[in-house]
């Protein structure tokens, strides 16, 4: 059974930036077809992607997010993370990493989601 468990600091000031940790047990993020994302979800509105990285370690990220955001992994430690620059209020929202099976072409594994409130 994967698990999928976000860490990191529930408040984050105007113009700094947010970092959140993704551990996953159960399984080796580098094993082949499988996509860790994070994804967040703001109050009143649908889920967004934030951006992934596969299991050769290669990343991707949502256009409008881009210039801001950073996920790189550990796999010594079975993690990714995720770095979003610069964040500004909006950028409140509960945060989730999730498993992405290309086989099945779905999410197959969510984390149960940490709240990021960027506040002063």
């Amino acid at each position: 059974q994967v698990q999928l468990q976000e860490s990191g600091p529930g408040l984050v000031k105007p113009s700094q930036t947010l970092s959140l940790t993704c551990t996953v047990s159960g399984g080796s993020i580098t094993t082949s077809n499988y996509y860790w994302n994070w994804v967040r979800q703001s109050p009143g509105k649908g889920p967004e992607w934030i951006g992934n990285i596969d299991y050769r370690g290669s990343s991707g990220y949502s256009p409008s997010l881009k210039s801001r955001t950073s996920i790189s992994w550990d796999t010594s430690k079975n993690q990714f993370t995720l770095q979003l620059s610069s964040v500004i209020p909006e950028d409140t929202a509960v945060y989730y990493c999730a498993r992405f099976s290309e086989l099945k072409r779905a999410y197959d594994y969510w984390g149960q989601g940490t709240q990021v409130t960027v506040s002063s």
